[in-house]
């Protein structure tokens, strides 16, 4: 703790060490362990039972916050066509086929946060990996960013759907919103991020899935969540 600035230590000694806080009064405990000024986002940081060195145990998916993350995501589509100008009409920061790959090959322009693609322009996009893949922005199946659907993947994007992947500790971490979404709002997005963890538990997962739930500020520090009623409640609906 000594290495931590006054601010922090503050903040660090609101929050109760070793108690599970109920998701409610968590999210409520947020505001008060904000360490800037600026209006701090807000991150989960889920611990599973899984070993992400087994592909049959990757937990790897995508959710629409229902109240978003606070931020406004810049996202591109790979399309040609009707698909193009859907992307367009949906709002789409930039839309284009073989030009945007060019761009991006050429001057290895990456100034936006997701990519789309239709599945006919794969073949282009494939030309993009070793620009896209170390940042995660190739686009995905499994997280809805190759699709037909270009308008209402971009819709989602843009509302707030975060992408999600488990780390080699096991761990998926995401943002949920920010400090001023105030308590009941940060609830909701937490609850739809941990649903949709646990509804993509692998079978092949043995033990205890969901092992431990965190949630903080930016700055701020880290506030441990009773997570076993939020698995009990999935598990009756």
């Amino acid at each position: 703790m000594s290495k931590h600035g006054k601010k922090f230590r503050n903040a660090f000694a609101k929050v109760e060490r070793g108690k599970r806080y109920p998701i409610d009064e968590a999210c409520n405990l947020l505001p008060q362990t904000k360490v800037e000024k600026f209006d701090e986002s807000v991150d989960i940081a889920v611990r599973l039972g899984v070993d992400p060195k087994h592909a049959d145990q990757m937990v790897r998916g995508a959710v629409v916050l229902p109240h978003g993350t606070g931020k406004s995501l810049r996202v591109v589509v790979i399309a040609k066509g009707d698909k193009a100008n859907e992307a367009k009409a949906a709002g789409a920061d930039a839309v284009g086929a073989e030009d945007l790959v060019e761009k991006i090959q050429k001057e290895n322009w990456t100034d936006f946060d997701s990519m789309v693609a239709t599945p006919d322009v794969m073949g282009l996009v494939g030309r993009l990996g070793r620009v896209l893949g170390p940042k995660g922005l190739m686009p995905n199946p499994k997280v809805g960013t190759v699709t037909n659907d270009v308008a209402k993947a971009v819709r989602e994007l843009k509302a707030g759907r975060v992408e999600f992947r488990v780390e080699k500790a096991g761990v998926v971490q995401a943002r949920i919103g920010k400090v001023s979404f105030g308590g009941d709002k940060l609830r909701e997005n937490a609850r739809a991020m941990v649903d949709t963890l646990l509804r993509l538990k692998p079978p092949s997962a043995k033990g205890t899935y969901m092992k431990s739930v965190t949630i903080s500020t930016t700055m701020g520090p880290g506030i441990k969540v009773d997570h076993l009623p939020l698995v009990a409640d999935f598990e009756t609906k």
